[in-house]
């Protein structure tokens, strides 16, 4: 057992999470490895997104008269948690509020993302605590990115998205980071979304108004997985607009600042707010398969 990294086990499935970024790693049923395993394209696999999502205009969070530097997704991601447990199938992970966070995001917190195995899938649930004493606000996302295709023998186009609900809804693209003002048609057909790299010529496809709940990646034969979430409200679908092997699925509370807003951290469409004492929890789970 590393310090730097823990391994999970159900059946045949497994997983690894880093205490970097409380990232995951891998997830394999024995035979496939559905997780990107952070090629040149992208040196990332599933990062956590926090204290926002997306990006801030000049890069600058203004709270009360200061500005504070805040990079694109916040600084979780290249944070290093604490192990809080560590067992066969769960671990639990917790990164709180320090002096070196206070430079970048003046608020008090603790998030504490809990990861358990079973025989076919893998939950994370993030909760966000308010140890302060004044409101907290924030926004928390996944980005886990799998491989596409998940068999490299497969064409991506012979994979699709398919939701559990119509997603009749326009989308949003972003230009610079920031959100763009219009709004677009999306391009589901009913519950389905044939997937190829020109989907993403113009970079990510958000949801900000999702119906569903659920989402499966699949071909018609071979490895599939479902993503689910609870508590989240929008939902980011990309990969680079250049090509590359994977797909991230993002179930996201809260996005990019939209273009033209320039104020307060705290006025910033999209974000939560967390009472001082309270807390928020978001879960996603990763189930797998194949048919």
């Amino acid at each position: 057992m590393s310090d730097d990294t823990h391994s999970l086990r159900c059946g045949s499935l497994s997983a690894t999470v880093k205490a970097h970024g409380a990232e995951l790693c891998s997830l394999k049923d024995g035979i496939t490895e559905f997780v990107w395993q952070a090629g040149p394209e992208w040196p990332r696999h599933a990062p956590l997104l926090f204290p926002i999502v997306g990006r801030l205009a000049g890069d600058e969070l203004r709270h009360r008269g200061k500005t504070y530097r805040m990079t694109q997704h916040g600084f979780a991601r290249d944070s290093r948690f604490a192990w809080a447990e560590r067992g066969e199938s769960r671990c639990t992970l917790v990164l709180e509020d320090s002096e070196t966070t206070r430079a970048l995001y003046p608020f008090a917190f603790r998030l504490t993302a809990a990861y358990v195995i079973d025989e076919s899938g893998l939950d994370l649930t993030l909760t966000i605590a308010n140890t302060g004493k004044e409101t907290l606000p924030a926004s928390i996302g996944g980005h886990p990115a799998f491989n596409w295709p998940l068999k490299p023998e497969r064409a991506k186009e012979d994979y699709a998205l398919i939701f559990a609900k119509a997603e009749a809804s326009p989308v949003h693209r972003l230009d610079g980071g920031l959100l763009r003002a219009t709004a677009e048609p999306g391009p589901v057909k009913g519950t389905q979304l044939p997937l190829s790299e020109s989907l993403f010529a113009d970079d990510a496809i958000i949801f900000d108004r999702i119906e569903s709940d659920a989402v499966r990646y699949a071909a018609s034969t071979g490895p599939w997985l479902k993503m689910s979430w609870r508590g989240f409200r929008e939902l980011g679908v990309w990969s680079k607009p250049s090509g590359a092997p994977f797909l991230c699925i993002e179930p996201w509370r809260g996005y990019a600042s939209p273009a033209g807003f320039d104020g307060e951290f705290t006025d910033k469409p999209g974000l939560m707010h967390i009472a001082p004492g309270a807390e928020e929890r978001l879960a996603f789970r990763i189930e797998v398969g194949s048919s």
